[in-house]
């Protein structure tokens, strides 16, 4: 299994799980390689964006032979009801900003014939299975300071379509305009679309949970690093390892 992560605060409080990982390095990027729960993983950085994502997730199958993806991450809630400390469970996926009109329908990916990408059932399943152990848990495990600043009451988990692009998206217009386009949107980031479909073009499974950490709106500027220390790291450690125990 490979376990990605978008961010470094995510993926170090994975590697404090794994106690024999050992590094590797491949197209500039670090890949650490060993055991979580007795199952041989890869954890690695996406990096941002989705040209960093599909070569990362391209690594990870051509070099490391892995038979299933794990993605772990934030993004900005667009949905109603999807707030911040909530987690989005992707179904499927789609590139909000690909745009080849008039040759081809707005948001179709030239030569596929199709505009969202799907993950993978079973897994994705398990995931959101594991999601909402974890979530029934968490508030418990975090300091009333930090609820209280987050707004953070009973965390929900949510399922359906998340969207991709390569810019962050952080103006109520350019919300409004992604949920007016894109009705079915639970939540916008920059990498789970280009990660489906490398895994569609090599028939890898796949699943990607998303931490809300804003709501991709005028608001959208938190206090980012605190959000990913206290509580993103928290959650996808505690995911990624009561999803391995459920494996």
């Amino acid at each position: 299994m490979a376990i990605v992560s978008a961010l470094h605060e995510e993926l170090a409080a994975v590697l404090a799980l794994m106690p024999d990982e050992q590094q590797k390095v491949v197209g500039g990027r670090t890949f650490w390689h060993g055991h979580l729960h007795g199952q041989e993983v890869v954890a690695v950085l996406s990096g941002i964006g989705k040209v960093a994502a599909a070569t990362t997730a391209t690594a990870l199958i051509e070099r490391f032979g892995v038979r299933r993806i794990v993605f772990t991450g934030v993004a900005g809630g667009l949905a109603a009801g999807v707030r911040v400390g909530d987690v989005v469970v992707a179904r499927h996926f789609l590139q909000h900003d690909m745009d080849a009109s008039p040759i081809f329908p707005r948001h179709e990916v030239p030569g596929y014939g199709r505009s969202t990408f799907e993950a993978d059932a079973d897994l994705t399943a398990r995931l959101a299975r594991a999601c909402e152990q974890v979530l029934g848990d968490m508030p418990a495990q975090l300091d009333a300071e930090t609820l209280r600043s987050f707004s953070i009451g009973a965390p929900s988990c949510h399922e359906g379509l998340l969207i991709s692009g390569d810019r962050f998206v952080s103006t109520t217009a350019e919300s409004r305009a992604l949920c007016d386009a894109l009705p079915d949107a639970l939540a916008v980031e920059m990498e789970g679309a280009a990660f489906a479909q490398v895994c569609h073009d090599y028939g890898v499974p796949l699943a990607v949970v998303r931490t809300i950490s804003d709501r991709a709106d005028d608001a959208a500027h938190v206090d980012f690093p605190r959000f990913l220390r206290e509580v993103a790291s928290r959650y996808s450690s505690a995911i990624i390892e009561t999803l391995l125990r459920m494996t």
